[in-house]
């Protein structure tokens, strides 16, 4: 058998030989690195979340749970029957508020307004979907008003970015501040715009239950999911493969890097912004069409809170989100009900949360120093496991 070999010319005319043989162990090596990176994001991704379950299987165990029988409640409450479908209406949106997050995440910015900008965009559909849908009709009520949704949810980002671009201000506090502004002012507007007459309690007209938004065929489940899922892949094709997500990967790696080549930082700020906070208002859209009908004064689902953990988890990707939401989805439908039955405060499913989001910190610090070739042990903890050991050498020698 004979093989023949290859030479390449550099422009500075020298001949370099290659040989197929070594073509063919780059690609392997190519390849098993490519499987070590595969394998370390699986890990670094399902890890946290393995962890999470175990101590609060331990918190459980404290407080004279079962943690098996809990756990076995919430598959059932989440999955068995139709229960299912629970699941996948609560999935729309928390799906999209999670790639709204990611397209501003991935840009090395912080939108935490997320609770006031979803919630001035559900209550302008929950105020004036019942009038417009008897003036016009469900269809055209539907896309007027998640535009709206969508156009008021992305204004209220607007001084954040602009204090962030022109100023360099922090947008963390800033987005915190107009989210509490806005989860204010929409209890205002239930309580004294849209309140409905016939009832007392303060909360908006509800859409009559045969103008929501239609099922999936063969599903109780809303056609807002569809939506979701088509938003995911959209913004996984515009953040991979075009010239957008370039200069986004760029801008956020290096603000230096991105003027270096022309980006203007102070327009690709304000636009990330844009586009994060109306998703969320498209996702209040959904929601509101989708699920409840109306709105009531001091509302808050805190759908941003509930999936940030996952957001990184799914290393900001949209389309790699969707397992993460759906399992939260399960989660916290089943597990509403199971901490009903065994008697554990509902609160217990943000303390997995927190959890998952602990050691999903722990786990990238550990998984840092090991790419960077560093022990993540203190020296201290090294010095003090080192010498038992070497004793134990000795012993085993003589």
């Amino acid at each position: 058998m004979t093989t023949t070999d290859t030479s390449t010319e550099s422009p500075d005319g020298i001949t370099t030989e290659i040989t197929p043989l070594e073509d063919e162990a780059e690609l392997v090596t190519s390849r098993s690195s490519s499987g070590r990176r595969a394998i370390d994001i699986v890990v670094r991704s399902i890890v946290p979340i393995v962890l999470a379950l175990i101590v609060a299987a331990l918190i459980l165990l404290a407080l004279g749970k079962n943690p098996l029988q809990f756990y076995g409640a919430i598959i059932e409450n989440g999955l068995v029957g139709q229960n299912w479908e629970n699941s996948l209406v609560m999935m729309t949106p928390l799906l999209l508020v999670a790639i709204g997050l990611i397209v501003v995440f991935r840009g090395q910015l912080w939108n935490l307004g997320y609770d006031g900008q979803f919630l001035l965009g559900g209550v302008v559909v929950a105020g004036l979907a019942p009038q417009l849908i008897a003036a016009t009709s469900p269809g055209i009520a539907y896309l007027v008003l998640t535009l709206a949704a969508i156009a008021v949810a992305a204004a209220w980002t607007i001084i954040p970015a602009w204090l962030k671009a022109f100023f360099g201000t922090n947008e963390i506090i800033t987005t915190i501040v107009m989210s509490t502004i806005g989860v204010g002012l929409t209890n205002i507007l239930i309580e004294y715009v849209f309140q409905n007459p016939a009832v007392r309690t303060p909360q908006s007209r509800a859409i009559d239950p045969g103008d929501m938004l239609p099922y999936i065929p063969g599903t109780q489940v809303p056609i807002g999911l569809i939506v979701a899922l088509l938003v995911a892949v959209i913004f996984q094709f515009v953040l991979s493969r075009t010239s957008f997500g370039l200069r986004l990967d760029v801008f956020g790696s290096s603000a230096k890097a991105a003027r270096h080549v022309g980006i203007n930082s102070r327009t690709m700020t304000i636009v990330l912004f844009l586009i994060s906070g109306g998703l969320i208002g498209l996702a209040a859209s959904m929601d509101i069409f989708g699920q409840w009908g109306y709105m009531r004064t001091n509302w808050n689902p805190s759908y941003g809170n509930a999936i940030m953990p996952f957001v990184f988890l799914a290393r900001l990707s949209p389309v790699g989100a969707i397992p993460f939401i759906a399992f939260y989805s399960v989660f916290a439908t089943g597990g509403t009900i199971a901490a009903q039955e065994s008697g554990v405060s509902v609160d217990f499913l943000q303390i997995v949360v927190a959890l998952i989001l602990v050691f999903m910190t722990v786990t990238e610090y550990v998984g840092t120093k090991r790419d960077l070739g560093q022990s993540y042990l203190p020296d201290e903890l090294k010095d003090a496991m080192r010498k038992p050991l070497n004793a134990l050498t000795g012993r085993m020698r003589k």
